[in-house]
């Protein structure tokens, strides 16, 4: 029986995982693809660099919309269950994203191009409220006591495989194809994978259950009574602000690091977009072991042993990286996967956020808490970065380094507060 249950949930987080990847896969290849983007979607006569920094400004567009659709889903994963809402969001991810492969580009429509293509990723933007929120908490709250480090920290990393999908996928491009191919039209290839793969993830999803801690609330009739947001706002505001404060360092490890990176490395320092993209490979695949092992010690040391370590490294890592980029080419594969398992320091939120909320309002808490924080940071980040980085190379590894301090600073409040790792389980039946 027990090692029925092992299987059991071990399935269940393979396949939340892999479906996770899937959908953030179709919400990430946009930025792969940003120097494209700038010159189909946006007037010629502009300034490279204008056009890159509106191209991100429509990035970050897909942020500032997370909020309303994160809340509008937690309030139904709270009410009606996680797993819901946890595949409808695929449903709502893959339609933009296969409609963007379709668009019309500047040179036939002018301005109606780039405004279809922001409607696009609000669309998008609302799809991703709910999906991260919804997988950290339907992971941990599957998981087996002193595994839920484990378990949140392979959801993460199945969020961070859809970012090293993307990247594969804009590699393959820009080493097999010129640019004058890829713009003449394969750009949209990707966008229409994206599409498909997010119906493959929402068919995987029809196979998961239900998590054990919402069936026991429902069968006990333990449900909220109330808004679960109304709830929240009235007796958890502290653990929702503390939430906050750590989502600002995983925006910015995730954004700067491995979302933008390859495009300012490629603009401020004129290396190759081939170098560069091979290199973000390395990176990305760091950022997928950093949380596994991040996750696995934070079940055998806890978040606060941890967290000194975990954002030294990303802060040193990222600096070494940008240092390195004017020096040696060859050496920016091996230091993007460094930078990468720094980004591993990523895990830290949402194991602080699962463990922040009672189980009536955690789905609400998670999102409410990441999602406001996203809008700010996802908003801000790109275009500010994008415009620091014109007068100053380092100016990335500046900004990851300053909100570092605010992570690490968030953990160590949280590891006050006592919040335990353990089985959330334990939550409920108290």
């Amino acid at each position: 029986m027990i090692e029925q249950r092992r299987s059991s949930q071990a399935r269940i987080l393979a396949l939340a995982s892999l479906g996770g990847a899937l959908e953030y896969y179709d919400f990430v290849i946009f930025v792969f693809m940003t120097s494209v983007i700038g010159k189909l979607f946006f007037a010629p006569t502009l300034p490279m660099w204008v056009r890159e920094t509106q191209t991100f400004g429509i990035f970050a567009a897909g942020y500032i919309v997370r909020p309303l659709g994160g809340i509008i889903m937690a309030h139904f994963g709270d009410t009606r269950g996680r797993k819901r809402m946890f595949t409808f969001s695929v449903l709502l991810m893959a339609i933009p994203t296969f409609a963007i492969s379709l668009l019309p580009t500047y040179h036939s429509i002018g301005i109606a191009a780039p405004l279809l293509l922001l409607a696009m990723r609000l669309i998008q933007g609302t799809a991703l409220g709910g999906e991260a929120p919804g997988g950290w908490v339907f992971g941990a709250e599957h998981a087996k006591e002193g595994h839920v480090g484990l378990a949140v920290g392979l959801l993460t990393s199945g969020l961070s495989l859809g970012i090293l999908l993307g990247s594969i996928v804009a590699t393959l491009l820009t080493v097999f194809f010129s640019q004058e191919q890829i713009v003449a039209g394969l750009w949209r290839v990707p966008f229409f994978m994206g599409g498909v793969f997010g119906l493959t993830a929402m068919f995987l999803r029809r196979w998961l259950d239900e998590t054990p801690i919402f069936e026991q609330m429902r069968q006990r009739a333990s449900l909220c009574r109330e808004l679960p947001l109304r709830a929240l706002l009235r007796s958890h505001r502290s653990a929702a602000a503390v939430s906050m404060m750590s989502t600002c360092a995983l925006m910015a490890m995730i954004v700067v690091v491995i979302l933008m990176t390859p495009s300012l490395l490629h603009q401020s320092f004129g290396l190759p977009q081939r170098t560069v993209q091979i290199a973000n490979l390395a990176g990305s695949l760091g950022l997928c072991f950093g949380n596994v092992l991040l996750g696995v010690a934070v079940d055998r040391f806890g978040s606060r042993r941890m967290a000194g370590p975990a954002f030294l490294l990303l802060i040193g890592a990222t600096f070494a990286l940008y240092a390195g980029a004017s020096h040696s080419a060859a050496m920016l594969a091996p230091l993007y996967f460094l930078a990468g398992l720094g980004t591993g320091a990523s895990v830290l939120t949402p194991i602080l956020m699962v463990a922040a909320f009672p189980p009536e309002i955690r789905f609400t808490g998670v999102s409410f808490s990441y999602n406001v924080a996203c809008a700010v940071m996802g908003g801000i980040t790109p275009i500010l970065v994008s415009w620091l980085n014109h007068w100053n190379r380092l100016s990335p590894a500046y900004y990851v380094a300053a909100t570092g301090v605010v992570g690490l600073v968030a953990t160590l409040m949280a590891s006050e507060r006592k919040l335990s790792t353990q089985l959330l389980a334990d939550d409920a039946a108290a």
